[in-house]
């Protein structure tokens, strides 16, 4: 088998067991501190800004254009229809901008 057989099933195992653990530790304690509640709830938006944030930095006008879009829409719009309208300003922006 490849060597990247094996990293891939590494990353696998290494991220199941992350969940796994984590929810073990949590699921000891008959309450959760409101504290620690908060910073779990913090979680999802600081992993999207460090995935958006490098990309953002780097960025050309055509993703400007389509992170602005897709910004805007967040705040009127749900999910999907945020994600299809950044999408498809992306694609036309880089088709027609550069």
């Amino acid at each position: 088998m490849s060597t990247t057989f094996w990293i891939i099933l590494a990353g696998a195992v290494a991220t199941y067991l992350t969940r796994v653990g984590g929810h073990l530790v949590i699921s000891r304690f008959q309450t959760v501190h409101p504290r620690v509640e908060a910073g779990l709830n913090a979680v999802p938006a600081a992993v999207l800004t460090t995935l958006v944030a490098p990309a953002a930095l780097g960025a050309g006008p055509a993703e400007w254009a389509a992170l602005i879009v897709t910004a805007l829409m967040s705040l009127r719009g749900g999910l999907m229809a945020m994600f299809l309208a950044g999408a498809a300003v992306l694609i036309l922006a880089r088709q027609f901008v550069g």
